[in-house]
């Protein structure tokens, strides 16, 4: 989802009562709570080892889709027919299957309208159609059909088998047919937008879609209610839409008849920008009015398929320029980045740059961490702020510059977390969202030499003001699920807080090089498959070395502070001749390691890493400084790069 643009200074005025002189306190730390040798609740077994990576017999089910769908533009509604083919590679029997009927948050009776909805915010439905109207549904197993009984419940449905499936890699056929109203907004997840040559069409959880069956919990059944995202299987996508023949129709994965679809010279367009470094126009502005352009039917059937993804989604207009060129990935092979949007969106740095942008961040990530998977990568303009699927994200028609690319990055960027790294969203937005937060930050320091890169000072979460809204006393932890979060909370529980979490394990705790190491790894294990957080802890302790459960009991399991302090200088035997001796103290319950830039009156300067292990001791720690004449100045994290709460009680003067 979009990067929440928070309402800094009403963030600021609820969390923070700021004071620069603040009263000393006493240290509430302890080190047996910060170090408890418990940390983990399970041991590894044969489906996790404690290592962090998948168990020798790690299982998942696997769903594989066959779609045929119409768009009908009169009516604004969505029809069609899904074949499932479901594969249970569980060591359980399952007596009935559970689906997910996204559509029927839009209902008026459903859990998210009354609770999202009624607080209000950008996942709040402003009208409300009859959600999923489901048809038919049939059963295939092994040549066997019959009409299962099921029951729909909010945004599941339960459908109950005759027999049970069984373990071990027995497959299920389910056939449903389904129809749908368009909302014209969907908890800004995908809608409809009127611009001036048409309708845009962005269209999202669209058809009964497995719900995950796994060896945490099992069926993972928790309503689609607004803030909290999927939690999918991964599979095989074969699927068709239908529209009129002047749409322009684009989805997850690849257009497999693109001959059938566009004119010849489009056809010609299309496949130059496949081998094009630079932005080739498929479809310009001049053709949506060109009434030359014949079409031999009425409609089209545009067809696509994608492999190995959780889910698909996509987008048709009337009022659709499209461009693309060409993505180079590491391992020699190519894809495409592509934009559509409508004439609106061009101006200044505006969507005539998406598909620039698209190619520079698709590439940046294959760099860094992964290879982008799928064969195209479509950015879509319209009614959408913000939202990501395989291959395909929506983002608002009125971006252009900075913001343009912060939205584009940041849903693409979301093809490592949580589509390729297919962590439980639903529960964990840290996992997805934060992760994603700090890849963008990299991303955009890369992208055109930091061309969008901001200076603002709440881009530093290191500031007082943001170390004040980050840890203040009515800011949820992240170890929340979303619905918990409080809505002005999730900016910075979801996104900026495990963001800036990240960043200071890879400056100040682990290094770059084993950081980087450490969460590539992360990412080649748990490519395609479903991580939970304590397989993530596994991951980044054992590849970098380090035991980092004071880290994460600190940073997510708590809402903890943090609080260093210089509190005292001496001499050995009083003279500073022979040396000086620092007291410092740990006054809240976070440690962290400690950086301390010492100057003496004759010039010389001492500056000391001093690891997390000193607060294994307690609350204060003492160390000694090779001084040959007076203390000047101690000053406590010299570059200001971590959280401290209380930076005043960073530096001690000596005093004249």
């Amino acid at each position: 989802m979009k990067k929440i643009v928070l309402s800094f200074w009403a963030t600021i005025a609820f969390f923070v009562s700021f004071a620069q002189e603040q009263v000393k306190q006493s240290s509430i730390y302890d080190q047996r709570e910060a170090f408890n040798p418990q940390f983990y609740p399970y041991p590894g077994n044969d489906f996790r080892s404690a290592s962090g990576e998948p168990g020798p017999h790690y299982w998942q089910n696997h769903a594989n889709y066959k779609i045929n769908a119409t768009i009908d533009t009169v009516n604004q509604t969505i029809s069609g027919d899904v074949e499932i083919t479901y594969t249970n590679n569980s060591p359980d029997n399952l007596k009935f299957l559970w689906l997910q009927l996204d559509q029927n948050i839009y209902r008026k009776d459903s859990r998210g309208s009354a609770t999202t909805t009624e607080a209000g915010g950008r996942w709040a439905n402003q009208k409300f159609t009859e959600g999923d109207v489901i048809k038919s549904i049939a059963i295939d197993n092994n040549g066997k059909g019959y009409t299962p009984k099921y029951n729909i419940t909010d945004t599941r449905m339960q459908v109950w088998l005759q027999d049970a499936l069984q373990p071990a890699g027995a497959k299920i056929k389910l056939n449903i047919s389904f129809q749908f109203e368009v909302p014209e907004r969907g908890t800004d997840r995908m809608g409809r937008l009127k611009t001036k040559n048409g309708w845009i069409y962005e269209i999202a959880q669209w058809f009964p879609r497995l719900c995950v069956y796994d060896d945490i919990q099992g069926w993972n059944t928790l309503p689609y209610l607004g803030a909290g995202e999927f939690y999918l299987e991964y599979g095989d996508f074969d699927y068709t839409i239908t529209a009129p023949a002047d749409m322009v129709v684009v989805g997850s994965g690849e257009l497999i008849n693109a001959e059938e679809c566009l004119t010849a010279d489009q056809l010609k367009k299309y496949n130059e920008a496949k081998t094009s470094e630079k932005t080739v126009v498929i479809k310009s502005d001049k053709d949506l009015t060109d009434k030359k352009i014949k079409y031999k039917s009425a409609t089209n059937t545009w067809k696509f398929k994608i492999l190995n993804a959780r889910d698909v989604a996509w987008a048709a207009s009337r009022a659709f320029i499209w461009d693309a060129a060409k993505i180079n990935l590491p391992s020699g092979k190519n894809c495409m980045a592509a934009s559509v949007y409508p004439i609106e969106s061009v101006k200044k740095n505006g969507w005539q740059r998406s598909t620039e942008m698209v190619k520079g961040s698709i590439e940046h990530y294959s760099n860094q961490w992964y290879e982008f998977p799928y064969p195209v990568a479509t950015n879509v303009a319209g009614t959408v702020g913000g939202m990501e699927y395989p291959g395909i994200v929506f983002c608002s028609s009125g971006t252009a510059g900075g913001s343009l690319w912060g939205v584009t990055d940041h849903e693409f960027g979301h093809t490592w977390f949580p589509m390729i790294v297919g962590s439980n969203e639903r529960k964990y937005a840290w996992m997805d969202e934060g992760f994603n937060t700090f890849i963008n930050d990299l991303s955009t320091d890369a992208f055109n030499k930091g061309e969008f890169k901001s200076q603002a000072f709440f881009d530093d979460p290191s500031t007082p003001y943001m170390v004040n809204a980050v840890f203040g006393e009515k800011m949820d932890g992240l170890y929340n699920i979303p619905e918990v979060i409080q809505q002005g909370n999730l900016g910075i529980a979801a996104y900026l807080k495990p963001s800036f979490m990240l960043h200071q394990l890879r400056d100040n705790i682990l290094g770059r090089e084993r950081f980087d190491a450490a969460f590539r790894e992360y990412i080649n294990r748990w490519a395609f498959k479903h991580p939970t957080p304590w397989d993530f802890f596994h991951t980044m302790e054992n590849v970098s070395g380090e035991d980092l459960s004071w880290f994460w009991r600190s940073w997510v399991l708590n809402t903890w502070k943090l609080d260093q302090a210089v509190k005292g200088v001496s001499y050995v035997k009083d003279k500073p001749e022979n040396g000086a001796e620092i007291t410092i103290e740990n006054i809240e319950k976070m440690p962290m390691p400690v950086t301390v830039l010492v100057k003496e009156a004759n010039g010389k300067e001492h500056k000391l890493k001093l690891p997390v292990e000193i607060w294994q001791r307690g609350a204060e720690w003492t160390f000694g400084v090779p001084s040959t004449s007076e203390i000047k100045e101690v000053i406590l994290d010299p570059d200001k790069t971590l959280p401290d709460q209380n930076r005043n009680n960073n530096t001690w003067k000596k005093a004249f």
